[in-house]
């Protein structure tokens, strides 16, 4: 069910337009302190995870993922790569079955589920946030 969205194709500036704009929501409705966080940590779109991911123990089918160092976290995370959240948009589409609605509402979990990773919690914390 490959949405073919390539880079610069209308269909792939769609999704990454819904989703900027889901992301930007998002953050608006964060309470002050955790916007704060989320205003300064780049999110990058990709259409799904590259092979140098894949590589390194994801799989293709990856929603989203947070790289670099926790805010608070000196030692975890890739200490080479900065700090960011990427979303893999073909994904995202993919898993919504290309439904609008669904697809805000992935991008929406998917991201304050990385941003989450991003202020140190973990999967356990995660899903008792309901964030899982």
């Amino acid at each position: 069910m490959r949405s073919e969205a390539h880079a610069g194709s209308p269909e792939w500036r769609r999704l990454l337009a819904l989703a900027q704009d889901e992301v930007r929501r998002t953050i608006q409705r964060l309470p002050t302190d955790l916007r704060r966080h989320a205003e300064t940590l780049p999110v990058t779109y990709e259409p799904m995870p590259n092979e140098a991911i894949q590589a390194d123990g994801f799989e293709p089918d990856l929603l989203g993922l947070f790289v670099g160092r926790a805010v608070d976290d000196e030692a975890a995370g890739f200490p080479d790569v900065p700090a960011q959240i990427i979303l893999f948009l073909e994904n995202l589409w993919d898993f919504s079955d290309a439904d609008e609605a669904t697809y805000r509402e992935e991008v929406r979990t998917t991201y304050l589920h990385e941003l989450g990773h991003y202020l140190g919690l973990d999967e356990l914390d995660l899903e008792e946030r309901g964030l899982d």
